[in-house]
This record gives structure tokens, sequence and C-alpha cells, in this order.
């Protein structure tokens, strides 16, 4: 299977004021897809946009809108997600006790469905629900604010969910890593196995976001050394 490697810019990270030309401006560059962080206030500490934003999204850009639920009850509001036209679903683990029957939801709408881990939580919660899987986002950072840095122990979670993948016949299930990722980070995760690179503050936050996205290609195409 040939190795799949997208870059997913987060627009929490992005200025608000001019968020349609900042989505426009990055997919120009290369982008793949466009990462949107939804934030209850809850499940983390902070409060970000909802399904509208992902509406008015829609209208601006032709690529993927990636959208990462980091709510409690997922289950309750992925059908607006779905209807304002999210290309791939992800929720925590953590959030809900229903994680195959949300899972469902969003398969049955003909929309990738991701489950999200943080940091500290095992890779056992996908045991029974691998086949139900079209990606799996890890958490290399602390859900809930941009610009944190990078926990290296994510490395070899990654590594091991990839060796897991293969085994067990998903290979093609995806592994999304999102936290801390910038042309270093991204080069590691992409020899650990990751597929999918969320970066928010590396890039919105670049004085020349070209080139960075440039650089993030690079090194997910040639991997980089460990931080």
């Amino acid at each position: 299977m040939e190795f799949l490697r997208l870059i997913a810019p987060s627009i929490l990270s992005a200025n608000f004021a001019k968020l349609g030309d900042e989505v426009t401006e990055v997919v120009g560059y290369g982008a793949d897809w466009i990462h949107v962080d939804v934030m209850d206030g809850q499940f983390v500490p902070n409060i970000t946009m909802g399904p509208i934003v992902v509406e008015w999204l829609k209208t601006v850009t032709p690529s993927p809108l990636d959208v990462h639920l980091m709510i409690v009850s997922p289950e309750i509001y992925i059908p607006e997600f779905i209807k304002a036209g999210a290309g791939s679903i992800s929720f925590h683990a953590e959030a809900t006790p229903h994680i195959h029957r949300t899972l469902q939801i969003i398969r049955e709408a003909h929309v990738r469905a991701g489950v999200a881990l943080n940091p500290s939580t095992s890779l056992n919660v996908l045991e029974y629900v691998l086949d139900d899987l079209d990606f799996v986002l890890i958490m290399t950072v602390n859900p809930g604010f941009g610009g944190q840095k990078f926990i290296p122990a994510t490395v070899a979670k990654v590594q091991k969910l990839r060796e897991w993948l293969d085994v067990t016949g998903h290979a093609d299930v995806l592994i999304e890593v999102d936290g801390g990722i910038n042309e270093t980070t991204a080069g590691v995760m992409r020899e650990a196995g990751a597929n999918v690179f969320v970066a928010g503050s590396a890039i919105f936050g670049a004085p020349n976001r070209q080139t960075t996205i440039n650089q993030l290609r690079e090194a997910i195409e040639n991997g980089a050394q460990r931080p």
C-alpha cells in the first residue's frame, strides 16, 4: 500500500478576522485538508466554533474539512457537522461511552470516521472498533489550546499503532497526528507511521507560509531527526 501523506493546517491558529483568505492562502500553497478544532469548554477548557463555521468554510474551499470534536457527547452534535459538510469527523474516545455507535453515525453518512486519543489514553480502547475506523487521531499534546510543545512519548504510541494496524489487516486506516507538529516533528512522525499531519501555529504563525508548507512536505517525504 502506498504511504499517504497529507498536510492539514488547523484554523485554530488562523486570523478569524480574515478566515476565508487564510484558508484560501494555505490551500493555494498545497494544504490537503483543513483541520477544524471544535471545543465546548467542558471536555477541554476552551471554546471555539460550531457547525456554522464548517458550513461557511465549505463555500470558500474545495479542500476536505477535517472536523475534530473535543466535546462531550459528540454523538448528539455529529449530525449537524455532517449536514454542514464535514469531510471527516473525529471524536474523543474519552468523551463518550458509545464509540461504536458514534462511528456508525458518521460512516452511515459516508463521511470519514475517526477516533481521537489523548496522549495518555491507551490504544486498547480501539480494539473492538478497528473495522469501523477510517483513521485514528493521536494527540501529540494535551487538547484544548494551540501552540503547545510536542510530547515525545507519543512517537512510540504512533509506532505501536501502525504496527498493530498492519498486523491486524487494517493498514488502510490512516493515522493523524495533532499538536506541536513542525518540520522536525512531522518527519519523526512520518517515520513512526503517521499519514496526516495537523499543523496550526507552525503554518499560520510562520512569516512565510509557502516555505513552511514546503518544509513540512519535505519532512514527511524524507523523515527527520528525533526531537
